[in-house]
């Protein structure tokens, strides 16, 4: 059959815009990353306005510091809703397959949820809810990613098997996802606790393999962070950063099977694997430099975009 018939205009458009919608909030994931790291989450301090003024009318010129980039994720964000509203119309108008407009729907409820945690996040001032927000932002794009494949041509012409590992390897990337998933909410645990590094070397902790946080280690390692400038830290800080680093070397691990599971497979899970491979490897090395960067910025927005580029190709 041709394809041009199977797969015309109006769906290459609805996937067109899938992926576009998945960039936006690849890089509102990236805007939030950056609000976290900044530690700016309050600097507008009211919502759904700003400071008062409708928020897309908020003037330009109070646009500074740590309102810029709080200020800025708002309007991304209020572009990724509108450009995933728009998604849900087009598929409803260009898409024949009824689970499909389903699914956008779905999509549309997902990001007014997004959007309402992140307004709670700020009226109510609390950090757990910006862990939340944290959560459901990757689920979300977890979800996008999923739509931009079912609306490829590549799944709709039936071709998608090709790039499907065998039953026990697809069983490790479904293990791989869950583990991603898990770091991410470890990681967002980590960095909503606004306490600074609660383990500030590496790979050592507090100069040991494992931290001693009885009540004398505490009392030892809060005396140093006390001269720093720092809060008192309590043993479960410590542990959640340590499950962290476990979580990492253990991702790293089922990485490393699933690569070695499917170096037969067909091209194209092959070469998925290898971009696994090449992305776990580097998302080490961001970790142990945010670490050594005294958890600077910029590095811990990359560190955090990559595990949300790594659980989407998981995913």
């Amino acid at each position: 059959m041709n394809d041009s018939l199977e797969y015309p205009l109006g769906r290459k458009v609805l996937h067109g815009w899938a992926l576009l919608t998945a960039v936006a909030t690849f890089i509102l994931l990236c805007s939030g990353g950056l609000v976290t790291s900044k530690g700016v989450g309050m600097a507008v301090p009211d919502w759904p306005t700003s400071f008062g003024y409708n928020m897309f009318l908020f003037p330009a010129s109070y646009w500074v510091g740590g309102i810029f980039y709080e200020h800025s994720h708002r309007l991304i964000a209020s572009g990724v809703g509108l450009m995933t509203v728009l998604l849900a119309v087009a598929a409803f108008m260009l898409e024949r397959r009824g689970w499909v407009k389903a699914f956008s729907l779905w999509l549309v409820i997902g990001v007014v949820i997004q959007g309402l945690f992140g307004g709670l996040r700020v009226i109510l001032n609390k950090d757990d809810i910006g862990i939340i927000h944290a959560l459901t932002a990757q689920s979300f794009f977890s979800a996008l990613i999923i739509f931009c494949v079912v609306t490829s041509r590549s799944f709709v012409l039936g071709r998608w098997v090709d790039f499907e590992p065998e039953a026990a390897p697809r069983r490790i990337a479904i293990l791989l996802t869950a583990l991603l998933f898990c770091q991410l909410a470890l990681g967002a645990t980590m960095r909503h606790e606004h306490i600074g590094l609660a383990i500030p070397d590496f790979p050592l902790a507090h100069g040991r393999i494992l931290p001693d946080t009885s009540a004398a280690g505490m009392e030892s390692i809060n005396a140093i962070r006390k001269a720093e400038g720092n809060v008192n830290l309590e043993p479960a800080f410590i542990w959640v950063h340590m499950a962290h680093r476990a979580m990492a070397v253990l991702i790293c691990v089922v990485v490393g099977i699933f690569a070695w599971r499917v170096r037969h497979s067909a091209n194209s899970t092959r070469r998925m694997s290898w971009i696994l491979l090449v992305m776990v490897s580097c998302q080490f090395l961001l970790g142990a430099w945010t670490i050594w960067s005294k958890k600077a910025a910029d590095v811990a927005t990359i560190h955090m975009a990559l595990g949300a580029l790594m659980l989407a190709m998981s995913v």
